[in-house]
């Protein structure tokens, strides 16, 4: 991540830009101590921000410590995409997340303590999904092109043919797209016989009548 900034007289505007992951925080910190002495507000603006993991928790906490310690409104807005689901998912304000209080300790077994290690576990299997999602694009985007290459169709033709054979086969769309473009390479071995009986189909009902 990098984080820009600029003075507008005794306000300062900060613009993260990048991954909101482990490190953040400290990162956050250290540009927070270096703004000048006579700073009375700050304001993030996060639409530069495409991916936050629950370390994203640490940075606002800092954010809310900063306001706290210097008793001066610190704000974050313009939240988008994958950041303000995760933003839901802890049950945190997308509009600014500050404005929500800071989860209190609580005793372990309270409903309290629970709902929040429940809201917990919901945002990790979010971020874990995010980031098969994003390992799995480039083999997935290249089986798209195979079959452009071979069948003539569009890239949006391409990728339902992978979705239906996906589902047609009863088998992981990464792993369909794996062998899809090991057999394109030279020497490549074909695809499982119950892939291939599916892209066929998912081909035939594509077909033009």
């Amino acid at each position: 991540m990098v984080i820009g900034g600029r003075m507008d007289a005794d306000r300062a505007l900060l613009t993260p830009r990048g991954e909101l992951v482990r490190g953040c925080a400290q990162m956050l910190a250290a540009k927070l101590a270096e703004l000048p002495a006579g700073t009375a507000r700050v304001d993030l603006d996060m639409s530069g921000v495409h991916f936050m993991d629950t370390a994203g928790l640490g940075f606002l906490d800092v954010l809310r410590d900063h306001a706290r310690r210097r008793s001066m409104p610190v704000t974050t807005s313009r939240w988008s995409g994958q950041p303000r689901r995760i933003l839901e998912l802890a049950g945190l304000d997308t509009t600014d997340p500050l404005r929500t209080p800071a989860p209190r300790s609580s005793p372990a077994g309270s409903a309290v303590a629970l709902e929040r290690q429940e809201r917990l576990h919901l945002l990790q299997e979010e971020v874990e999904q995010l980031r098969q999602a994003i390992a799995s694009r480039p083999v997935i985007d290249q089986a798209r092109g195979v079959l452009m290459a071979t069948y003539g169709c569009t890239s949006d033709e391409a990728w339902h043919i992978l979705r239906e054979a996906s589902q047609l086969s009863n088998t992981k769309l990464r792993t369909l797209a794996e062998s899809l473009t090991a057999c394109a390479e030279a020497e490549g071995t074909p695809p499982p016989p119950e892939v291939r009986t599916a892209l066929a189909r998912a081909l035939a009902r594509r077909a033009p009548r």
